[in-house]
């Protein structure tokens, strides 16, 4: 049973937000995205999915969203974006995925999902601030931190064998700043990690390969041309 991973699906199938706004690329990328999805991705799989799944505001609003998620193939393991605003409490998003009969949806929110020896951990993460700043950025950038050791302890207590870590912000800089996530990947011996949220242009500016023993790789949909990343 293989791992895949893809973010950053943006999707809005209630047509209020479509993406062939931001260009060509992202033009009919459901339908080519279904397509690639299952071509690729077998029943068995398990497809991570770190971030900016939906446009919808509140979780009710999801519902067209999610079934086109729950119809590919593949068991799917979602985690919160910064534009993920339908995000609420562990409870009453595994509510209302069982209610709905969304059965191959499951949220990676302050712990770990194990598959097979295989633990998946991770965080939404942040925008890593200069180590001199102050303010909100170092607030919600210091509060992931300790969500993402949260996640990682929680393996540690599974006594997994083996550890990947998804976030949706990068876990370190291109520029050479890698204090934070990265330091914390590395204490804890994850040796992969994903990630999502630059697009475009922005696709240089990903910090991607080995990074001080930890392999950082992109797996935003328009950098993967809409096609899963196989990753384990």
């Amino acid at each position: 049973m293989a791992i895949f991973a893809i973010s950053d699906l943006h999707l809005s199938l209630n047509g209020e937000k479509p993406m062939d706004v931001f260009g060509a690329h992202w033009e009919n990328y459901i339908h080519r995205m279904q397509e690639q999805w299952n071509h690729v991705v077998k029943q068995e799989d398990l497809v991570l999915i770190p971030g900016d799944i939906s446009w919808a505001m509140y979780l009710e609003d999801t519902v067209a969203d999610f079934t086109y998620l729950n119809q590919l193939n593949g068991q799917k393991l979602l985690l919160r974006g910064n534009h993920d605003y339908w995000w609420t409490t562990l409870s009453k998003m595994e509510k209302f995925i069982e209610e709905q009969g969304f059965d191959t949806l499951h949220f990676l929110k302050n712990t770990a999902f194990f598959w097979e020896d295989i633990a998946i951990c991770g965080t939404r993460g942040w925008t890593i601030p200069h180590p001199d700043s102050q303010g909100e950025d170092r607030k919600i950038y210091e509060r992931e931190r300790q969500r993402l050791i949260l996640s990682l302890e929680a393996a540690t207590q599974h006594k997994s064998k083996k550890v990947l870590c998804m976030m949706h912000y990068p876990p370190a800089e291109a520029e050479g700043i890698t204090q934070g996530f990265l330091d914390i990947l590395k204490e804890y011996g994850v040796n992969q990690c994903v990630f999502g949220h630059l697009h475009a242009a922005a696709h240089r500016f990903a910090p991607c390969g080995n990074w001080q023993g930890v392999e950082l790789k992109l797996v935003a949909c328009d950098y993967l041309n809409f096609t899963p990343m196989l990753i384990r």
